[in-house]
């Protein structure tokens, strides 16, 4: 039961990331974050779609994880790498997300869309059934280099933001604001909904005790 109701807060957590996403790529004149900003511009220049991209990247990144230290790779990492590129399509495709309007409201949904996203992906990771593709990956260079993750995860989505430019990606304002918005957003997400997912899991365990001893 404890098990079902992390699996089930993890779901939802990606549920409202992708949201998040979306949201952001259907503003991407504004600038989005450096790896949808790869993401965009791969389906720009191939097709697919851009959850599509997002899932073949979150694979590529996970075979390199699995060589540097795949102690970071869970089941919920996997379910993550193909969640969140079909959420995104989903979304995309049902068109129930605003679209961009080339007025001072897209600023307003802009930012609706990276707090979503901090808040989703504290959610999810708050679960604790498995890091993101990109964070594991992050998270293993970093050890393999030895190196502070921060400075780790600067550089990395610097080079994938350099690499998403050259192919065409769309690269604005709020790509270089993204971070310090959706990072504190993220950790408060994460702390806060971690306590509670431990909460809800040591009373779940509590009552079935009380159960199995009457």
């Amino acid at each position: 039961m404890a098990k079902s109701f992390r699996w089930l807060f993890f779901l939802l957590g990606l549920l409202v990331f992708s949201g998040g996403i979306s949201l952001a790529i259907n503003m991407q004149h504004l600038g989005v974050h450096p790896w949808d900003v790869l993401n965009v511009a791969m389906f720009d220049k191939i097709g697919f779609t851009v959850g599509t991209w997002n899932i073949v990247i979150s694979f590529i990144l996970i075979g390199v994880c699995l060589i540097l230290d795949r102690r970071y790779i869970k089941i919920g990492t996997f379910f993550n790498a193909i969640l969140v590129g079909s959420f995104v399509d989903i979304y995309h495709w049902t068109g129930i997300l605003p679209t961009a309007t080339n007025t001072w409201l897209d600023i307003i949904f802009m930012l609706t869309g990276i707090c979503i996203m901090g808040f989703g992906g504290g959610m999810y990771n708050a679960a604790g059934v498995g890091s993101g593709p990109r964070d594991g990956f992050m998270l293993s260079l970093a050890d393999k280099l030895g190196a502070p993750i921060g400075r780790v995860r600067i550089l990395t989505e610097c080079c994938v933001l350099v690499l998403g430019l050259i192919i065409g990606g769309p690269v604005f304002i709020f790509t270089f604001v993204f971070t310090f918005i959706q990072s504190p957003i993220f950790q408060a997400t994460y702390l806060k909904l971690g306590d509670f997912v431990l909460k809800m899991e040591y009373r779940q365990n509590a009552n079935r005790k009380k159960k199995h001893i009457s």
